[in-house]
C-alpha cells in the first residue's frame, strides 16, 4: 500500500465520519483496500453500501472501519487539499487571459492558472481540455463525473490553436465528442474577442456546439475582460454598443432554433452584453434555471426578482401587522421606525444602476431609510473592468473616503477571497474598516440578503 495520506480538515456535524469519531488531523489512507489518488477516486469509491475505510489517527494509531450506508450517502469529510492531489496548471498562452493582464507584485496565488478537469467537477471551473490526458478522460467517463465545464472559445481548430497559442488546442476539441458519446453532461463557455472569434466564427461555434445537445446543456458568451496592463499582449479592442447588439442578435436567433429543437435556450449572453447594448434584461424563463449563473448570465435578473419578492413579503407582513407569521417576524427586527437610518452600498459600475433602483424601492417602502449607492471606478485594473468582483481595497478606500457612509457600508461577498477577509490587493477588511471608520457588512449574493442587509435585519 502506498503512503499517500489525505489529511482531514473538517468533519460535517451529524455525518457518518462524526459517528465514526473521525476528527481533523486524521488521515485517510484507503477505501476497500484501494489507495485514493485524488478526489475522482474518492468520490467513486465511496459510492457503495459497504465500505472498509483505513484511517491513520493524528497520533499515528491505525483504524480500520467497517461502514454500512446508503449507496449515494457521503461520509461527511472535508480534506485539507480539496483536490486530494497536486493541481494541474495551464500551459496555454491565451490571447484573452486575464492573469496575464495583472500587475506585478501581487500575491503569488493570483498568478496560478489552473486547467484541471477535477476542479471543473468540484468547483465549476472551466477547462480548455488541452491538459486532459486520455487516462483523465477515461476516468471521467468511467466514474461518470459531471458536469464538465469547457472553455471552448471557438470550434474552428486552427483559430483555437491561435487563440490559446497551443498547437494541440484544435485537436483537444475531439475530447468533446468522446464526452458526448459517453453521455457526460457538459457546459461550454466562449470568451468573445472582437475581430477574432465573433461574427461568422461565433455563428459557426454555436452551430457546432448545438449538435452536442442535450449533453452539452448550455453555452455562455462573455466579452473579453481588458485591463490596463496589456503591454506586449495581443492587441484586443473593447466591444461597442453596436457590436453588443449584433452579438445579442446572433444569440437570440440560435435560442429560437434550440427552443424549437430541444426545448432549451442553450446559448446565453452574459449580463454585460445587454447593458452595453442598452437593452432590457430578459425575464427569468430565458435563463433555463440559471445554469450559467457563475459566468454572469442572469445574475442581475435573479437579484432583481429575488429582491422584489422579498420586498413584497415584507410589505404584506407590514400590512397584515401579524408578527406571528414569516416573514412578518423580521419586522420585529427593524430598527426604530421613528428614526432615520443611513446606509451605504459600494459596487462596480456594472451593477450600480440596478442597486440604485433597488435602493429606491426600499426607501419608498421604508421612508426612514436613506441609502447611498456608490459606483466604484476600477483604477487598479483600469476603467474597462466594471464588475464588482475585481474591485480592490485601495480603490474602495480612495473613492469612499469623505463620502456619506452612514451606520453601515454594504459590500458584495465576491470582493473577498473565499473564506477570508482579504481583498485582491491584500488589503484586509479590518484595514478598510479602520480607514473609513464605518462598520462593514458583507452581503451574500441573493436579493433577500441584500434587502435585509439594507434594513439591518435577519
Amino acid at each position: 500500500m502506498g503512503e499517500k495520506k489525505h489529511i482531514v480538515y473538517k468533519i460535517e456535524p451529524g455525518s457518518i465520519a462524526e459517528e465514526m469519531e473521525l476528527a481533523p488531523g486524521d488521515a485517510l489512507l484507503a477505501i476497500n483496500g484501494k489507495e485514493i489518488g485524488d478526489v475522482f477516486d474518492y468520490h467513486y469509491l465511496i459510492h457503495d453500501e459497504y465500505l472498509t475505510v483505513l484511517i491513520e489517527k493524528a497520533d499515528g494509531e491505525p483504524w480500520e472501519l467497517e461502514i454500512e450506508k446508503d449507496y449515494d450517502e457521503d461520509l461527511g469529510i472535508e480534506f485539507e487539499n480539496g483536490l486530494m492531489d497536486d493541481y494541474k496548471s495551464c500551459h496555454n498562452k491565451c490571447i484573452f487571459c486575464f492573469i496575464d493582464q495583472m500587475p506585478k507584485g501581487m500575491r503569488e496565488t493570483l498568478y496560478f492558472k489552473d486547467d484541471d478537469s477535477r476542479l471543473s467537477f468540484l468547483q465549476g471551473n472551466y477547462v480548455t481540455l488541452t491538459n486532459m490526458k486520455d487516462a483523465d478522460l477515461e476516468r471521467i467517463i468511467a466514474y461518470k463525473l459531471a458536469p464538465i465545464n469547457i472553455s471552448v472559445q471557438t470550434t474552428n481548430p486552427e483559430l483555437r490553436c491561435m487563440m490559446l497559442h497551443n498547437r494541440f488546442a484544435g485537436e483537444a476539441l475531439k475530447k468533446i465528442d468522446r464526452l458526448y458519446e459517453a453521455g457526460i453532461e457538459m457546459n461550454g463557455q466562449i470568451v468573445l474577442c472582437k475581430g477574432v472569434n465573433d461574427g461568422g466564427e461565433l455563428e459557426r461555434s454555436i452551430r457546432d456546439l448545438a449538435k452536442y445537445l442535450p449533453y452539452m446543456e448550455s453555452v455562455s458568451v462573455v466579452p473579453v475582460g481588458l485591463s490596463k496592463y496589456r503591454e506586449g499582449l495581443y492587441p484586443l479592442e473593447p466591444f461597442t454598443k453596436e457590436d453588443a447588439k449584433e452579438v445579442l442578435g446572433t444569440i437570440r436567433k440560435w435560442q429560437e432554433v434550440c427552443m424549437k429543437s430541444h426545448g432549451t435556450h442553450f446559448i446565453h449572453a452574459s449580463d454585460e452584453w445587454y447593458l452595453l447594448a442598452g437593452e432590457e434584461l430578459p425575464g427569468e424563463d430565458n435563463y433555463d434555471g440559471y445554469i450559467q449563473l457563475e459566468n454572469g448570465v442572469g445574475m442581475i435578473r435573479l437579484l432583481l426578482d429575488e429582491f422584489g419578492e422579498a420586498l413584497d413579503e415584507l410589505r404584506a407582513a407590514k400590512a397584515d401587522d401579524d408578527l406571528s407569521k414569516e416573514p412578518a417576524s423580521f419586522c420585529e427586527q427593524l430598527p426604530d421606525r421613528n428614526e432615520t437610518h443611513v446606509v451605504s452600498i459600494a459596487t462596480g459600475y456594472l451593477a450600480a444602476p440596478f442597486l440604485v433602483q433597488l435602493a429606491g424601492d426600499c426607501m419608498r417602502e421604508f421612508p426612514n431609510y436613506e441609502i447611498h449607492v456608490y459606483a466604484i471606478r476600477n483604477d487598479f485594473f483600469g476603467e474597462r473592468i466594471t464588475v464588482s468582483g475585481l474591485l480592490t481595497g485601495q480603490d474602495l478606500k480612495a473613492q469612499l473616503t469623505g463620502k456619506v457612509l452612514g451606520e453601515r457600508l454594504l459590500l458584495p461577498c465576491n470582493l473577498l477571497r473565499s473564506g477570508e477577509e482579504v481583498f485582491l490587493d491584500d488589503m484586509t477588511l479590518g484595514e478598510l474598516k479602520t480607514a473609513l471608520q464605518v462598520e462593514i457588512d458583507i452581503v451574500k449574493s441573493s436579493g433577500q440578503d441584500l434587502l435585509f442587509s439594507m434594513l439591518g435585519i435577519g
